[in-house]
């Protein structure tokens, strides 16, 4: 093509603007070169001249992604305490104030403060997801300007612009290829492909899927074999990437199922707060009591109802599952992730390196008419090949050692040690060859040396094969060829048998073993060879042909070992597992069922493909994401969908991913979880990150998970029948015109101790046995179902009769009214000390958990006693809390009522046993 004039390359900025916006992503790749060349008016030759360039740079922008937009620190700090518990907390503090109890306002507000300052902390972290997107375009390219080859930096290319691409290199932008020779592209990170992506220019069809744009480079992927040229089509946010840092600034992160229970716990406490403190207002001005004395009566109400130890005993219970997590190799970033996992009732995964191992293995080989197996997975070369019975060989047939000798030659790959860690340098296909004839003895660097390669045919997509021409030991030479199956058929006349024998070539029956090679999802390559007795000093195309056909070599991404009982797992405590991946539909439903997505080996996975979705009206995506197992070839923006449509259907959704691909889906899920190794991109969009990268750890992070979630329900449980007994002892007096049992100071005095030493030890209550038996619990259920209400109504009636009778009881045995406040209070007391053994099971017997497997428990309990005494006999504490001394009787009747509540709940709890509830 011509170069374009002066004139012609100072577009007016409407024309090329104009022709920017016909070259949206999604259509590049469907027009020709010379269309491409005449709209962006470029030439492949001589690319832009610099004056354009510029201007084209100040038009379009640098080629960076844009700043996220961001609330300023103190507008996100004030946001931490918009929340109703929060603001139930605050009136708290305040009424406090009112009454004059600085200490315990300040106690209060402090908690109200810490749990703002972590809130604020973990926000800042998780904001650092677009920050970590904007590397991706931090490095050169190498372009042509004005006829000249240059580096220059990613940020300054510009549409337009020719970029030369070798291996090695990021792509800086989104290119439309113009030139190729055997361009691979490590896609992984952005569609999810295993394998690196052969490249061409040919047009493609416009409805094609990102995946299957094979003359595209995109902006983020990695060059790993091959050489290129193409002209950059988008830049910046209009990338492929650009696009994906898009989805993740308006995908807002879900809160987790703990946050909404809370939330609407705490609303609901809040009416009843106000309702019963209006209540108390109400009956005190019925029986005509002074105002001032009814609205402080009224305030004490409210001080009581309010659990002042929630949200510390919430803090705490997160963190110690955060600390437990983190020695089962999940790093929590957010919180209340931890017990979003407990939770969960779909995983959606990532099939590469996530279920996956990322590195191609041969499983199966198929020479001289038998098919072998070859054990091991991954690079490292451990393994052997045995018999498709799976009987070891004692020696290799002749024609599997054929075949794997054309492996390792015909093979521009190598396999290096680094370390303790086995790598490749290269394309993955190759280097699996190499490890399996590893795995079967041959020394591969040797096996070099002594064939020596005289010659070389590189693949290309247009021959479907490659081929490489070898001197032999004995003086002669030899032609291997590796390809297509279809092609190495065609090229050859004969093939081996099982003793290395030369027999006519049995098309059907290769044909044969290649369909059942691809039904197990294996991508299958082809073998063959041409000997010659003389040394060939030069190599022609022409000779690849009369070929001995050696066999077939079949491989895969395989799955984790540990992922199978992971996903078995899953399945055993009601979660269902999900397969995402942008691999074809076939590669990945093979690996479903080899991990059993279904729960039964005879139950097949049902596979959705990227196109179906697009096809999917929105009313029936809900119940077609539901139902199936494994989605293939999908796009980071379904991924999205699916998530939000699991989402729809009531499900909590936890999403794993390691690739800038699945940045928006960890975010918008419940719970993101991306894997160590991953890309910082990933990381800072989930809620949690596992150090092995261990489909296992999910496992063990759901089990911590419930158990997070079981100990706050236990202190909940526990916590709330005080502060309703306090509220009920308070409103009877009212109503009975008496003095108040106890006074709010007391009030105070009652619920922060008690949740400090006794309530807060739930936190390190061990899991209980049968906590992943158990199916998941419903998102939509309240924290407390109604039998654990009907549980915390009963404690608190015995509270309410047993606190106020005692202070009756007293005051008529001749106890002052300080004397007969104080029992009431140790009533409290030792009500709650002895209800929390009940509350380290809600369902069994306390003794199932054991009585030292929490030992906490017996030293909080110890710690109670000391400074329930300290409260009755201390002069200090007499002063402040307006107690006093009492007899030992006094105790007694105190215990036998704490006695008896622990009794009447066992009770209650057998009876449910016994009738299956």
């Amino acid at each position: 093509m011509a170069a374009p004039t002066k004139a012609a390359q100072s577009t007016s900025t409407q024309d090329l603007q104009g022709a920017t916006e016909e070259l949206r992503p999604h259509q590049v790749h469907a027009i020709s070169v010379a269309e491409l060349l005449i709209l962006l008016d470029t030439d492949v030759h001589q690319g832009l001249a610099e004056e354009e360039a510029e201007r084209r740079l100040a038009r379009f922008g640098r080629n960076v992604l844009p700043p996220p937009r961001k609330l300023p620190p103190w507008q996100r700090f004030l946001l931490q305490f918009h929340n109703p518990l929060i603001y139930v907390l605050l009136v708290a503090g305040l009424v406090t104030l009112l009454l004059g109890e600085f200490p315990d306002a300040t106690v209060i507000f402090g908690v109200v403060f810490v749990n703002a300052v972590v809130g604020f902390i973990q926000e800042s972290r998780a904001e650092q997801a677009l920050e970590a997107l904007l590397q991706y375009l931090q490095n050169e390219a190498t372009v042509i300007r004005s006829r000249l080859k240059r580096r220059l930096p990613a940020a300054e290319l510009v549409p337009g612009d020719v970029v030369l691409l070798e291996p090695g290199d990021k792509v800086p932008a989104d290119i439309r290829l113009v030139h190729t020779h055997e361009l691979r592209v490590d896609e992984s990170l952005l569609t999810g492909e295993s394998v690196p992506v052969l490249k061409h220019a040919a047009v493609i069809d416009a409805t094609s899927s990102l995946a299957d744009r094979s003359n595209m480079a995109f902006c983020g992927t990695l060059v790993t074999s091959g050489r290129g040229t193409g002209i950059v089509v988008a830049t910046g946010g209009a990338t492929e990437l650009g696009r994906i840092h898009q989805l993740v600034a308006t995908t807002e992160g879900m809160d987790t199922p703990l946050i909404r229970k809370i939330r609407s716990f705490s609303r609901v406490l809040t009416v009843a707060i106000l309702a019963l403190a209006g209540l108390t207002f109400a009956v005190g001005l019925w029986r005509g009591q002074p105002i001032g004395e009814v609205f402080l009566a009224a305030v004490a109400l409210a001080v009581a109802a309010i659990p002042e130890g929630l949200p510390a005993a919430i803090t705490v219970t997160l963190a110690l599952g955060v600390s437990r997590m983190a020695r089962r190799h999940a790093i929590i970033r957010r919180m209340p992730a931890v017990e979003a996992l407990g939770s969960t009732t779909v995983i959606c995964s990532d099939k590469t390196g996530t279920l996956t191992e990322n590195q191609m293995t041969v499983s199966a080989i198929w020479a001289g008419t038998e098919r072998f197996e070859v054990t091991g997975t991954g690079y490292v070369p451990e393994g052997s090949i045995v018999s498709e019975a799976g009987a070891p060989l004692l020696t290799l047939p002749n024609a599997l050692i054929e075949c794997l000798r054309a492996g390792v030659l015909c093979n521009d790959s190598r396999l290096e040690k680094k370390g303790n860690k086995w790598t490749i340098v290269g394309d993955p296909t190759e280097a699996a060859l190499i490890v399996a004839a590893r795995k079967a003895g041959f020394d591969t660097d040797g096996l070099s040396q002594t064939f020596l390669r005289v010659g070389s045919l590189p693949f290309e997509s247009q021959r479907q094969f490659m081929a490489t021409m070898h001197r032999t030991p004995t003086g002669g030479s030899v032609l291997y060829v590796k390809g297509a199956v279809e092609k190495v058929l065609e090229l050859s006349r004969t093939m081996l048998d099982a003793e290395g024998n030369e027999i006519p070539l049995d098309r059907e029956r290769v044909l044969q073993a290649v369909e059942r090679l691809a039904a197990e999802g294996l991508r299958v390559l082809a073998f063959a060879r041409r000997l010659w007795p003389e040394a060939l000093h030069s190599f022609e195309p022409h000779q690849v042909g009369g070929l001995v056909f050696l066999g077939l070599q079949g491989m895969f991404d395989p799955p984790r070992a540990e992922a199978a009982s992971a996903v078995r797992s899953c399945l055993q405590a009601g979660i269902a597992v999900k397969m995402v991946t942008g691999d074809h539909a076939v590669t990945a439903a093979a690996i479903a069922r080899r991990l059993l997505l279904t729960g039964a080996p005879d139950v097949e996975p049902k596979v959705v493909t990227g196109a179906e979705l697009a096809r999917c009206s929105e009313s029936d995506l809900p119940q077609l994401v539901d139902d199936a197992h494994v989605f293939a070839r999908v796009t980071p923006e379904q991924k999205l969908h699916l998530v939000r449509a699991l989402q729809a259907r009531r499900h909590v959704v936890a999403v794993t991913g390691d690739g800038v691909n699945d940045a928006p889906a960890l975010k918008q899920a419940d719970i993101g979880v991306a894997m160590g190794s991953g890309t910082e991109v990933a990381k800072e969009a989930a809620a949690m990150v596992l150090t092995d990268d261990n489909f296992r750890s999910i496992v063990a992070a759901v089990e911590e998970g419930r158990g997070v979630f079981d100990n706050l329900t236990k202190f909940i449980v526990w916590t709330l029948p005080t502060n309703l007994g306090e509220g009920l002892v308070l409103l009877a007096a009212l109503a009975a015109g008496t003095l108040l049992p106890i006074l709010p100071v007391q009030v105070l005095w009652i619920n922060m101790a008690t949740a400090i030493c006794l309530g807060m030890m739930l936190a390190f209550e061990p899991k209980e046995r049968d906590i992943m038996l158990r199916p998941p619990r419903d998102p939509e259920a309240p924290i407390l179902t109604p039998l654990l209400i009907l549980r915390m109504l009963l404690v608190s009636g015995i509270m309410l009769g047993g606190a106020f009778g005692i202070f009756i009881w007293e005051q008529r045995m001749g106890s002052s009214v300080a004397e007969a406040r104080t029992a009431a209070v140790n009533v409290f007391v030792l009500v709650e000390l002895f209800y929390l053994y009940n509350c380290r099971s809600l369902k069994n017997s306390p003794m199932s958990q054991g009585l030292f497997s929490n030992p906490w428990v017996n030293w909080g309990v110890l710690i109670m006693i000391v400074l329930q005494i300290a409260f009755t006999y201390v002069p200090h504490m007499q002063y402040f809390f307006h107690s006093a001394p009492i007899s030992l009787e006094a105790w007694s009747r105190a215990a036998f009522i704490g006695l008896l509540a622990a009794v009447v709940v066992e009770l209650e709890k057998g009876l449910r046993r016994w009738l299956g509830r």
